[in-house]
Protein backbone atom coordinates (compact mmCIF):
# COMPACT_ATOMS: atom_id res chain seq x y z
CA UNK A 1 0.00 0.00 0.00
CA UNK A 2 1.62 3.22 -0.92
CA UNK A 3 1.89 6.18 1.89
CA UNK A 4 0.66 9.65 1.28
CA UNK A 5 1.94 12.36 3.98
CA UNK A 6 -0.99 15.43 3.87
CA UNK A 7 0.21 18.69 4.55
CA UNK A 8 -1.03 21.96 4.42
CA UNK A 9 -2.56 25.06 6.42
CA UNK A 10 -4.38 24.69 9.39
CA UNK A 11 -6.93 26.87 8.36
CA UNK A 12 -7.79 23.93 6.13
CA UNK A 13 -7.87 21.08 8.44
CA UNK A 14 -11.32 20.01 7.79
CA UNK A 15 -10.77 19.81 4.35
CA UNK A 16 -7.64 17.92 5.09
CA UNK A 17 -9.29 15.35 6.91
CA UNK A 18 -11.71 14.98 3.85
CA UNK A 19 -8.81 14.55 1.94
CA UNK A 20 -7.61 11.71 3.84
CA UNK A 21 -10.93 9.26 3.79
CA UNK A 22 -10.95 10.04 0.24
CA UNK A 23 -7.12 9.15 -0.33
CA UNK A 24 -8.26 6.11 2.13
CA UNK A 25 -10.61 5.18 -0.10
CA UNK A 26 -8.83 5.10 -3.45
CA UNK A 27 -6.34 2.71 -1.11
CA UNK A 28 -3.85 4.68 0.10
CA UNK A 29 -2.23 5.27 3.50
CA UNK A 30 -2.11 8.81 4.78
CA UNK A 31 -0.20 10.47 7.35
CA UNK A 32 -1.98 13.38 8.56
CA UNK A 33 0.01 16.39 10.68
CA UNK A 34 -1.87 15.33 13.81
CA UNK A 35 0.67 17.25 16.47
CA UNK A 36 -0.34 20.68 14.56
CA UNK A 37 -4.08 19.70 14.40
CA UNK A 38 -3.26 19.19 18.74
CA UNK A 39 -1.94 22.16 18.73
CA UNK A 40 1.67 21.31 19.73
CA UNK A 41 4.19 23.98 19.53
CA UNK A 42 5.76 24.60 15.63
CA UNK A 43 8.90 23.19 16.26
CA UNK A 44 8.13 19.89 17.83
CA UNK A 45 4.98 19.74 15.42
CA UNK A 46 7.36 20.30 12.63
CA UNK A 47 10.03 17.66 13.01
CA UNK A 48 7.27 14.91 14.24
CA UNK A 49 5.69 16.16 10.20
CA UNK A 50 9.45 16.27 8.48
CA UNK A 51 9.76 13.10 9.69
CA UNK A 52 6.84 11.37 7.88
CA UNK A 53 7.92 12.60 5.11
CA UNK A 54 11.45 11.43 5.22
CA UNK A 55 10.35 7.26 6.25
CA UNK A 56 11.39 5.29 3.96
CA UNK A 57 7.77 4.08 3.52
CA UNK A 58 6.52 7.18 2.08
CA UNK A 59 6.00 7.40 -1.42
CA UNK A 60 4.58 10.66 -1.41
CA UNK A 61 3.26 14.16 -0.09
CA UNK A 62 -0.50 15.82 -0.92
CA UNK A 63 -0.54 19.37 -0.38
CA UNK A 64 -4.08 20.90 0.27
CA UNK A 65 -3.63 24.14 -1.42
CA UNK A 66 -7.05 25.69 -1.40
CA UNK A 67 -7.98 29.29 -2.00
CA UNK A 68 -7.09 31.71 1.11
CA UNK A 69 -9.32 34.74 0.60
CA UNK A 70 -8.05 35.82 -3.02
CA UNK A 71 -4.96 33.66 -2.83
CA UNK A 72 -5.89 31.15 -5.27
CA UNK A 73 -4.21 27.68 -4.95
CA UNK A 74 -2.57 29.04 -1.87
CA UNK A 75 0.67 27.27 -0.37
CA UNK A 76 2.07 28.41 3.03
CA UNK A 77 5.58 29.15 4.29
CA UNK A 78 5.38 25.69 6.59
CA UNK A 79 3.79 23.70 3.34
CA UNK A 80 6.35 25.28 1.06
CA UNK A 81 9.51 24.35 3.49
CA UNK A 82 7.61 20.62 3.84
CA UNK A 83 7.59 20.60 -0.23
CA UNK A 84 11.21 21.58 -0.30
CA UNK A 85 11.91 18.74 2.43
CA UNK A 86 10.01 16.43 0.07
CA UNK A 87 11.96 16.92 -3.07
CA UNK A 88 15.48 16.34 -1.53
CA UNK A 89 13.96 13.50 -0.02
CA UNK A 90 12.80 12.36 -3.57
CA UNK A 91 9.23 12.03 -2.85
CA UNK A 92 6.93 12.41 -5.53
CA UNK A 93 4.61 16.46 -4.81
CA UNK A 94 1.24 16.60 -5.35
CA UNK A 95 -1.11 19.58 -4.99
CA UNK A 96 -4.59 19.22 -4.11
CA UNK A 97 -5.31 22.25 -6.87
CA UNK A 98 -3.25 23.83 -9.45
CA UNK A 99 0.55 25.63 -8.89
CA UNK A 100 0.42 28.77 -6.53
CA UNK A 101 2.01 31.35 -8.55
CA UNK A 102 4.57 33.32 -6.06
CA UNK A 103 6.39 29.62 -6.43
CA UNK A 104 5.81 29.50 -10.14
CA UNK A 105 9.57 28.18 -10.85
CA UNK A 106 10.60 26.20 -7.64
CA UNK A 107 7.08 24.24 -7.91
CA UNK A 108 8.03 23.47 -11.91
CA UNK A 109 11.58 22.62 -11.15
CA UNK A 110 10.61 20.29 -8.19
CA UNK A 111 8.35 18.23 -10.52
CA UNK A 112 5.58 19.34 -8.45
CA UNK A 113 1.94 17.53 -9.94
CA UNK A 114 -0.93 19.88 -9.98
CA UNK A 115 -4.22 17.26 -9.43
CA UNK A 116 -6.62 20.75 -10.02
CA UNK A 117 -8.96 18.89 -6.91
CA UNK A 118 -9.09 15.28 -9.06
CA UNK A 119 -7.10 12.78 -6.40
CA UNK A 120 -8.23 9.46 -8.54
CA UNK A 121 -5.15 10.66 -10.86
CA UNK A 122 -2.67 9.94 -8.10
CA UNK A 123 -3.07 6.17 -8.79
CA UNK A 124 -1.22 7.62 -12.24
CA UNK A 125 2.07 8.29 -10.64
CA UNK A 126 1.84 6.16 -7.75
Amino acid sequence: MKTIVICGSMKFKDKILEISDKLENLGFKTELPKECMEGLPKEIASRAHFNRIQNKDTDAILVVNCDKGELKNYIGPNSFAEIAFAFYFKKKIFLLQDIYEPYLDELKGWNTIPLNNTLESIKRFL
